[in-house]
């Protein structure tokens, strides 16, 4: 019996080495799998023979606990292979390009390996093997091979599973183009005359063209890198919908998983799954949760399958990202593309800490997280409560949070924050972590949105349930400015043409806003840390904006984009959605917002005066349970599409100055968070550092 295989990291040869400790697994293994095989039996024929990923069997499956998403074993290989790499390597010695093999037919290997060479610059290796099958790896004519992994993996899903199991345990983080390849046979192709050429003849050809020569390679790894090419695989390869099989149920099914169900679709994917994609568009793929449970055992199917509904979902995925599915011989020529100058500036909730008046509003230890971990949810698959990942639920007092913050930030391309600002007539409330960033020397830029609007029980600023108001009497809002001196002086404030960026979130809440913002100009350059360059928030009357056309004369240099605020609002028909009866609150579509919002960023002016402000999501239902507003539909993918616009919208119109605001970055009773969550892992992040070029 062979075990499961040893590996070697780095440059060189990996053996297989059989044990017998490692034959008891596997017997163990089978054991357990047979097990969970007559549980899943007997559920599915509860629940009506559905298809297993169906999605009210994943919804049900879901509610079980924590997803993993791939073979636990797989951990300690990680481990050790981690462990293997030499202490001097440093992040930045890490390769940007990954290869995923998935070996089925071991005596393609050699083939594959050799063709690898023409990959022009230092990569990684990621070989799944289906269990049972014997493979020698010998990478030692590589030499820009850097870490070779090699995983065991069943039977199940194709070549397809194996690479949703390296996508969400997270090996394809940090990599900007992945290389997709498999030992591809389809000895199905030779017996359908319709179809020209054999199944060799057919690998041959896709191999060619996603590994044709290092020239070839390095003019794709450009394209993936710095044009909106999202997959790039041979011309002849490339189909739409005439290929839909049987497939486009379980791709709708699937689609619903990110609330994307009533996506109209102008298929086209890449057939026979070789393929160079941006690493964004596989990583994507944890956003869907899927795991062997989706995929049924194998019986040689040729259509109607997971792994068939997932070749085509890639290809839905990218474009809904608003990128390209590419032929290698369509790209354009390699040239020199500037870097991304806009500026992505997310608003950053400091209420992740315990302080006193908190204590004596609502109990002794709350901070937002209280909130958050109360959801339930409202609608069938509603993903509530919206819990935390990388950071877990993390505590503003301890700085570690704060660095750990940035790093995921710079990163994705991320270098400023503006904090909500709680001050009401000189009592500042939430004041410590912007204290403790101004006391680092942390390299993280901030700048402040003055939230300046009472504070009450149902989080609005709205209502009698008054907690602690501004009184604009007992202390003028001009001093306010001075609150601010020291914090401005601080080098790290985010400057805009080299003016101080100050947002305030209700401008027409202040007695006399244009004789609030001049003294504050006055007293800035009095004090030495002017100019000014002071912003409204885009909200809508109700929430005392100005609107565009309060701007003139308002002393304002622009409004800021706050989505939902001022967006188009479509209301999301419910009748599918399975909706609690109690439920008393508004469903409203992502998606609508999202392709109103981008087609108004594609007018020659852009939005004018206002900066562009895009949503990462938006569900309150932590806050209000029953009657929250939810943006159905926000996802990963159609966020990067909608970001990409305002990026773009943004350079064209302030070229000088370009800015995009985010909403936001940590607002988690919200559901409007950048950060990594258990649901989408850091897919946002992802898709933030696509589009900037990270």
């Amino acid at each position: 019996m062979v075990e499961t295989p040893h590996r070697l990291t780095g440059r060189g040869t990996t053996i297989r080495i059989p044990t017998l400790a490692g034959a008891k697994r596997r017997l163990g293994r089978y054991r357990i799998r047979l097990g969970r095989a007559l549980i899943r039996q007997g559920a599915v024929a509860e629940a009506g023979s559905r298809p297993p990923h169906d999605f009210r069997t994943w919804v049900e499956r879901r509610s079980g606990g924590r997803f993993v998403g791939f073979p636990e074993q797989w951990r300690e290989l990680v481990a050790a292979a981690d462990a293997a790499v030499p202490a001097t390597s440093t992040p930045l010695d890490r390769p940007r390009v990954a290869v995923v093999l998935h070996v089925h037919y071991p005596e393609l290997v050699p083939g594959l390996v050799e063709r690898l060479r023409a990959v022009p610059e230092p990569f990684d290796l990621v070989v799944t093997v289906t269990d049972g099958v014997e493979v020698d790896l010998d990478t030692s004519a590589l030499d820009l091979v850097r870490r070779v992994l090699v995983l065991p993996i069943e039977n199940r899903g194709r070549d397809v599973l194996p690479l949703v199991s390296v996508v969400n345990a997270g090996l394809l983080d940090g990599y900007d183009a992945v290389l997709k390849v498999h030992t591809k046979r389809s000895a199905w192709r030779a017996g359908h005359t319709t179809l020209s050429g054999s199944g060799a003849e057919w690998r041959d050809e896709l191999l060619d063209a996603v590994l044709g020569s290092p020239e070839q390679v390095a003019r794709v790894l450009d394209a993936l890198r710095y044009s909106d090419a999202g997959m790039v695989t041979s011309g002849a390869s490339i189909v739409g919908a005439e290929h839909w099989g049987a497939d486009e149920p379980g791709v709708r099914s699937l689609l619903r998983r990110i609330e994307l169900e009533d996506l109209p679709i102008d298929l086209r994917f890449p057939g026979g799954s070789v393929y160079w994609t941006k690493g964004f568009v596989l990583r994507g793929l944890r956003a869907l949760r899927m795991d062997r449970d989706d995929f049924p055992d194998e019986r040689g199917e040729i259509d109607g399958t997971t792994a068939h509904a997932v070749e085509r979902l890639l290809g839905v995925l990218t474009v809904e990202s608003g990128l390209t599915v590419s032929a290698v011989d369509a790209l354009p020529p390699r040239r020199p593309v500037p870097p991304v100058a806009a500026e992505v500036v997310p608003f950053y909730l400091p209420q992740f800490h315990t302080f006193p008046e908190n204590d004596a509003w609502w109990g002794t230890g709350f901070t937002e997280w209280t909130n958050v971990t109360r959801a339930v949810p409202d609608h069938l698959g509603h993903a509530q409560p919206m819990l935390p990942s990388t950071l877990g639920f993390y505590d503003l007092h301890r700085d570690e949070v704060r660095a750990a913050q940035t790093r995921l930030a710079q990163d994705a391309g991320i270098g400023v924050f503006m904090y909500y600002h709680y001050w009401f007539a000189g009592k500042q409330l939430m004041s410590m972590p912007l204290e403790r960033l101004a006391a680092s020397d942390l390299d993280q830029r901030f700048c402040v949105m003055w939230a300046n609007e009472d504070w009450t029980r149902t989080w609005d600023g709205r209502g009698d349930s008054v907690l602690i108001a501004q009184d604009y009497d007992r202390v003028p809002a001009e001093d306010f400015l001075e609150h601010l001196l020291p914090l401005l002086a601080d080098p790290r404030w985010y400057r805009i043409r080299g003016a101080a960026v100050i947002a305030v979130y209700r401008p027409a809440h202040l007695p006399d806003h244009r004789a609030t913002i001049a003294a504050w100009r006055r007293r800035a350059e009095e004090a030495g840390v002017g100019p000014l360059h002071v912003l409204g928030v885009d909200v809508g009357a109700v929430f005392d904006g100005l609107g565009a056309d309060g701007l003139a004369d308002s002393g304002l240099d622009g409004l800021l984009g706050f989505p939902p605020h001022n967006h188009p609002w479509r209301w999301k028909e419910q009748g599918a959605l399975e909706v609690r009866p109690a439920f008393a609150g508004r469903i409203l579509e992502y998606r609508a917002m999202a392709d109103e919002t981008i087609d108004r960023l594609r007018a020659p002016g852009g939005l004018g005066d206002v900066a562009p402000g895009v949503m990462v999501g938006f569900d309150n239902t932590a806050r209000r349970q029953l009657a929250p507003d939810l943006w159905y539909g926000a996802n990963p993918f159609t966020f990067r599409r909608w970001l990409a616009e305002a990026v773009r919208s943004a350079e064209r119109v302030t070229p000088d100055a370009p800015v995009v605001f985010l909403n936001a970055w940590n607002e988690w009773a919200e559901g409007a968070v950048l950060e990594p969550t258990e649901r989408f892992g850091a897919t946002y992040l992802d898709a933030t550092a696509s589009v900037l070029g990270r």
